[in-house]
């Protein structure tokens, strides 16, 4: 009678039949599955990465065909979209142009997470005069305006004349990664501090772990959660970064075919041909919303206090 008493207890503790206990993603992902928001961002972005991957799946026409003959013809059922002002199919290029969308946010997005949340983590855990050297470093690129900065980084390395499309791609992930790492630094380093003041890391502390083991073992596993919901949000930010870049035409410029790259060449004669940069900039607003939408849901989930 006592043992299935205190069996029954530990499972009410546990917070899982059996007495398993889920862990924080555990309860995480418990609450994500209920939440109907979280299922309509994952599908947008799931279509959009297989669009990104295979988008011979989606369209057959060729992205690189002009045909002057077609210039900003309407949409139609040769071409779902239209005809932009060189005579590409805007469906294709469209379809095709998530693919450097896609790339530009992930790398700038793992980027900003290498440099950010390593730097964070060391100056949380060391303080002193590394916390103080880091944190400057960070103020002084925070104080510099993004675009600006953009534009001084691009145009300095665009200096050299044409580029190909990878060093294209390299340059605008670059100076994306280079003026963002502050937030994930910031992100880290806060959590880092507020997490080596929990008894248990004084614990393994004078149990003998040394620096690195603690980091590894006690630091960065609180640190997942809030890196992991920036880097949702921010993958979506960056996408459209990379749109806005492009459509100052210091960013991504052909041969890439992006969605930032279609709205630039569809600005100049948007009354004329407006679909020309509506459904670029339709696929772009919808991607960019469901990594917010996703962002906002896993920030709920993994914060007890919004639930």
């Amino acid at each position: 009678m006592t043992e299935s008493v205190a069996a029954s207890g530990l499972a009410e503790v546990g917070g899982a039949p059996g007495g398993e206990s889920r862990g924080l993603f555990g309860d995480a992902w418990r609450e994500l599955r209920s939440r109907p928001l979280f299922w309509v961002s994952t599908a947008l972005i799931a279509v959009v990465v297989v669009m990104a991957l295979f988008p011979g799946l989606f369209t057959s026409a060729d992205p690189n065909l002009a045909v002057l003959s077609r210039s900003r013809g309407a949409p139609s059922a040769e071409a779902w979209f239209g005809y932009d002002n060189q005579g590409y199919d805007i469906y294709a290029r469209a379809v095709h142009g998530a693919r450097a969308s896609i790339v530009v946010g992930l790398l700038a997005t793992l980027g900003v997470l290498l440099v950010g949340a390593v730097l964070g983590l060391l100056a949380g855990f060391y303080g002193g005069w590394l916390d103080a050297i880091v944190s400057r470093i960070a103020d002084v690129f925070v104080g510099v305006p993004f675009v600006l900065g953009a534009i001084v980084i691009l145009t300095t390395l665009n200096a050299g004349g044409d580029a190909g499309a990878t060093r294209i791609v390299a340059q605008v992930v670059l100076s994306i990664s280079v003026l963002s790492w502050p937030v994930a630094m910031r992100i880290t380093r806060s959590t880092a501090v507020a997490a080596k003041q929990q008894d248990y890391v004084k614990a393994a502390r004078a149990l003998g772990a040394g620096s690195r083991r603690l980091m590894v073992k006690h630091l960065l596993p609180n640190c997942v959660a809030p890196v992991l919901v920036y880097a949702t949000i921010a993958l979506g930010a960056f996408i459209g970064v990379e749109a806005t870049l492009s459509y100052l035409g210091i960013g991504l410029r052909p041969p890439v075919v992006s969605w930032g790259v279609m709205i630039n060449g569809a600005k100049d004669y948007i009354r004329v041909a407006p679909h020309a940069l509506l459904f670029p900039a339709g696929f772009l607003t919808a991607t960019v919303l469901a990594f917010v939408m996703l962002g906002d849901a896993v920030r709920e989930a993994l914060d007890p206090k919004l639930r």
